[in-house]
């Protein structure tokens, strides 16, 4: 038997000291939380979220013993180990249509549901702006923060702002850009809204087409994080080769489509291994390794890779595909002179080049044979903000493009981000968006802007728009803050924070409960730091200040 994890030791000892508890009382469920019967997608994951808080919390409360944060022991060790999950979002680990809880919501979105137009947190009361400008003026002097920073903090409950330093001031918001491009899609494409990607057949021929729908998500493999939620490549290839075999084919002609965006491809910081080349098609974000996040090598041609997987999947169905030799003389020449393959009667192996996929286009009179859905854009936010994930994060600018009819593009896309949000009112004198993941240093937000956009997804009426609070990353349990706010600090399973680092700019906002249960929401910004780790603690501690301060 392999040896246990220290987590997995601790988790076995809690469940056997929980059995030994007397059996807590199922914990209420608020009238207005109980599920109707017709609900969409955003809607369950809103109550899921919600009424997963309250019987987690519920059921945390008997358990005990509490540590200092407020957190037990073994339910962050247990938390932390789980890689994949982070804020609501789960990977592949979560049955049924609507995420579960994510492991310390009970304290981070107590408030949630509480009533449209009543203050987050009920009775509790808001915190004083003189009080807590008295607690949050000397750690925004903090030399670590650069020459230029900026923070705001909003009461959720009632969206008024409790302090403000040079919140106008629109500054480079590196990866909290991800907040804006969540929100945009969710807006504009929906929270239901799945990407598709299908395979046509055009009319009176054997001609094949992999048409790429912009999911980066979309998985070659058979297990993994999210292999149980993510559209499969394997599934596709498997009921196209159904559907093929029914129109009595068994060798057809593949290729792959990627007219859905245009522009340039190459992310403006060039080549990188935070970002793949931004194409309409590509398997598992173009990652050449076993990984699901972060930084990663990947494939020169990701809609290439894709393709030539699809069609090895087609021939374990049985289905063999070869492909139009569009290649010169002269290409011919320089491939043999570089080595190519030949036979013994001196002529180059028709095999694998000649087979491997290539680009083409579907036709309008072209026969739909299959389709795979993502899953829905409210998760693919929550996957998005909890890992910083680049490639998702473009996916859905696109996304919100398509939905304005702009063009597919870089440039497309920052237009309809930045249309969208005006739709909603929000502030955004000083904003440029050129990018979807933030990546772009040109990019430009206030911590106004980033303030309001969480105070909306935040506010009861909004439900649409939870997942971009529930997909942020809990202060030292998950995502990009697993590794930050030590076990002492008061932050800690209490803040949920989006980060944002480039060389010389940090920043951090999301939402915080402080210690009188109130829901606050913050974004504190900087450029110019010289030392991105002191910085980042800085930043910290200014959130753990609000979650300890009653500031009355």
């Amino acid at each position: 038997m392999p040896e246990l994890k220290p987590w997995q030791k601790t988790w076995q000892q809690v469940r056997g000291l929980a059995g030994q508890l007397p059996k807590p009382s199922a914990p209420k469920i608020p009238a207005a939380l109980k599920t109707p019967s017709k609900l969409k997608t955003w809607q369950l994951t809103a109550g899921a979220a919600t009424v997963g808080l309250a019987v987690a919390a519920g059921a945390v409360a008997t358990a005990g013993p509490w540590d200092s944060s407020g957190q037990r022991t073994a339910e962050r060790d247990r938390a932390a180990s789980q890689e994949a999950g982070g804020g609501a979002d789960h990977g592949g680990r979560t049955s049924g249509r609507a995420p579960g809880a994510a492991p310390s919501a009970p304290s981070v979105l107590r408030g949630l549901g509480a009533p449209a137009g009543s203050a987050h947190g009920g009775s509790a009361p808001a915190p004083d702006a003189k009080a807590l400008a008295g607690v949050l003026d000397p750690l925004l002097k903090d030399k670590a923060l650069g020459p230029e920073r900026s923070a705001v903090v909003i009461d959720a409950g009632t969206g008024r702002q409790v302090y403000g330093k040079g919140g106008g001031d629109a500054l480079t918001p590196a990866s909290t850009t991800k907040i804006a491009t969540a929100v945009a899609a969710l807006t504009s494409a929906g929270a239901d809204h799945r990407i598709t990607t299908k395979t046509v057949i055009e009319p009176d021929s054997k001609d094949v087409v992999l048409v790429g729908g912009g999911d980066p998500t979309l998985t070659a493999r058979e297990d993994g994080p999210y292999s149980g939620s993510a559209a499969s490549l394997r599934d596709l290839a498997q009921d196209t080769a159904r559907a093929l075999k029914d129109r009595g084919a068994d060798r057809v002609n593949l290729s792959y489509d990627t007219s859905l965006y245009s522009g340039e491809q190459q992310h403006p910081i060039g080549p990188n291994e935070n970002l793949t080349l931004v194409s309409a098609l590509m398997a598992d974000e173009g990652r050449l390794d076993d990984s699901s996040s972060g930084p990663a090598p990947r494939a020169g041609d990701p809609a290439a890779d894709a393709a030539e997987k699809f069609a090895g999947f087609l021939a374990d169905e049985g289905i063999e595909t070869t492909a139009k030799d569009k290649k010169s003389k002269k290409d011919k020449k320089d491939k043999e002179n570089e080595g190519g393959k030949k036979n013994e009667g001196g002529k180059e192996n028709e095999g694998d080049e000649k087979k491997a996929p290539g680009p083409s286009r579907a036709t309008d009179r072209a026969e739909s044979l299959a389709k795979v859905e993502s899953p829905p854009l409210s998760a693919l936010v929550e996957r998005m903000l909890t890992h910083s994930d680049n490639d998702i994060a473009e996916a859905l600018a696109r996304q919100t493009a398509l939905a304005a009819k702009e063009p597919v593009s870089f440039d497309g896309a920052g237009k309809a981000i930045g249309a969208q949000l005006k739709k909603a009112q929000l502030p955004l004198d000083g904003t440029k968006f050129h990018d979807g993941s933030g990546l772009d240093r040109a990019d430009r937000s206030s911590a106004e802007l980033l303030a309001a956009l969480l105070a909306r997804a935040a506010d009861p009426a909004h439900p649409e728009l939870r997942s971009v609070v529930t997909g942020l990353p809990v202060a030292g349990f998950t995502g990009t803050l697993v590794d930050r706010y030590p076990k002492g600090s008061p932050g800690t399973g209490v803040v949920r924070a989006k980060t944002g680092t480039l060389t010389g700019v940090n920043t951090l906002a999301g939402t915080v409960v402080d210690t009188d249960g109130r829901l606050l929401v913050f974004a504190f910004m900087t450029t110019g730091t010289t030392d991105p780790m002191a910085a980042q603690a800085a930043l910290d501690h200014m959130a753990s200040a609000v979650a300890k301060c009653g500031c009355r």
